[in-house]
């Protein structure tokens, strides 16, 4: 009997699922960080193997046995950055003594997807730390929008809502603009409670931005008029990426799943992006994930064992 690894890889746990060629669960384990973009090759194959050993040990199941080890992780979107992980874990195999099989890196939004909707078309829509959606149509086609990064967009993302939220406590201080609630709590959070302390933060100790993100959503539940233009526009940019998308995917209804956290905890900001698209997208509906995003390495893997046999 033949089987499949699929994982997760995150940039603080990898999920890894030990399965049977048709997706049947045999195992599942956690591991720590795999992004190789932040942790290197190196280190990201060491905690790669331990995942993977750690999730088959605990069964009667051989690595030899596995036909199909599907990676998808943060920094794989460009086939060329995937490829150096992949070429790094084979020949990290190889230092083991352990024979090729076919190890493959996928981006995490990629496996999202597939296990979102279980192999069947539908769109993902992320806001996390940055934003981007990614589509399946009926034909298997993948299509994006969004996804150009802090400088260029992340519209929606924790990172804008921090960016905004920062220059509305600029504009305060400078008496630019009107007072608002995101100070007190920048205040309480991060000791910042002035010009000085906010320039020294953000340009020279690397301060995390996506980071003020929460306390933009608190102020606004609390109806903090900054805050609620903050929201407002934001959730906008992330309804003009669900158009959009419905258009690339030329479906009648577009079928949506909300990935990270600002989107999928009940908050403001994920009630207000809901009450947008129930008013305003009558074609467009959300739906909870049906799968993990380790389960979508698994899917993932299956397909490739089909086309291969």
């Amino acid at each position: 009997m033949s089987y499949i690894i699929g994982i997760d890889g995150g940039g603080t746990k990898t999920h890894c699922l030990l399965t049977k060629q048709d997706g049947t669960l045999l195992n599942e384990c956690y591991g720590g960080p795999s992004n190789f973009l932040t942790a290197g090759i190196e280190p990201v194959c060491n905690t790669l193997w331990e995942v993977i050993n750690k999730c088959i040990d605990k069964t009667k199941v051989s690595f030899e046995e596995i036909d199909v080890i599907l990676i998808g992780t943060t920094g794989a979107g460009r086939r060329v950055d995937a490829e150096r992980l992949e070429n790094g874990f084979l020949d990290y195999a190889l230092k083991q003594n352990k024979k090729n099989n076919l190890f493959r890196v996928e981006s995490d939004a990629r496996i999202a997807l597939e296990g979102a909707f279980s192999g069947k078309p539908g769109s993902i829509l992320i806001a996390g730390t940055g934003s981007i959606m990614f589509g399946k149509d009926a034909l298997g086609n993948i299509h994006r929008v969004g996804g150009f990064g802090r400088y260029l967009g992340d519209e929606g993302s924790g990172y804008v809502l921090g960016k905004k939220g920062l220059a509305a406590v600029s504009k305060e201080f400078d008496e630019r603009g009107e007072n608002t609630l995101i100070s007190f709590l920048l205040k309480e959070k991060f000791g910042i409670d002035s010009q000085e302390k906010l320039i020294t933060e953000v340009y020279k100790n690397n301060f995390d931005i996506a980071s003020v993100a929460p306390l933009v959503i608190k102020a606004a539940e609390s109806a903090d008029n900054a805050s609620m233009k903050i929201i407002d526009s934001e959730t906008d940019e992330l309804v003009e990426h669900i158009k959009a998308m419905h258009k690339k995917l030329n479906e009648d209804i577009l079928f949506v799943a909300f990935i990270g956290g600002i989107i999928t905890n009940k908050n403001i900001y994920s009630s207000t992006l809901l009450n947008k698209i129930e008013q305003n997208l009558k074609n467009v509906i959300v739906k909870e994930a049906e799968n993990s995003p380790a389960m979508g390495a698994v899917l993932m893997a299956m397909q490739i064992l089909k086309k291969n046999n």
